[in-house]
């Protein structure tokens, strides 16, 4: 891949406004993720390989590998604390509420404990309100996603300490 597709990448995320965009393809994975309305870029062709990040700005910093963003809710995670950790991710593309009905509390808070098959939020899809369980007993550590904002399918929402 040239620096030239790394520039067109970062242009396009910027112009459609998303949060966050990923390719795989032979061996070669590119995740670009907005934090603070910067693009963040991570990149590696293999494993074996160190990561770049990248900004918009035409050029490439090695960095080590990245410690899992804490998103813009919750406490940021250190890489060793990060493998100890269950991520519940979007089944569905739409959006992420937090609470059953605006201006009530939230199903989950973090530093909260929660049990397999408890209700952590709601994702709206085609006018369909769509229940999100735990799938694991624990502590809420980090919730990724903001109230009300949009949500793709894969997309990490919440972190679950289990041990």
């Amino acid at each position: 891949m040239e620096f030239s597709d790394i520039e067109r990448i970062l242009a396009l995320v910027k112009e459609h406004d998303l949060a966050e965009f990923e390719l795989e393809r032979e061996g070669l994975k590119i995740r670009v993720r907005k934090s603070g309305g910067v693009p963040t870029m991570f990149h590696a062709a293999s494993p074996a390989l160190p990561l770049l990040q990248a900004t918009a700005a035409p050029q490439a910093l090695p960095a080590a590998a990245p410690a899992a963003a804490a998103g813009p809710v919750g406490p940021r995670l250190d890489e060793e604390e990060s493998l100890e950790l269950a991520v519940v991710k979007s089944p569905i593309v739409g959006t992420f509420y937090r609470s059953p009905e605006p201006g009530a509390a939230s199903f989950v808070e973090v530093g909260q404990r929660v049990k397999k098959d408890q209700v952590l939020c709601i994702i709206e899809a085609m006018k369909l309100m769509n229940e999100i369980t735990s799938e694991y007993d624990g502590e809420i550590v980090t919730a990724y996603v903001e109230n009300g904002k949009p949500v793709q399918y894969g997309e990490r929402l919440f972190a679950i300490r289990t041990a």
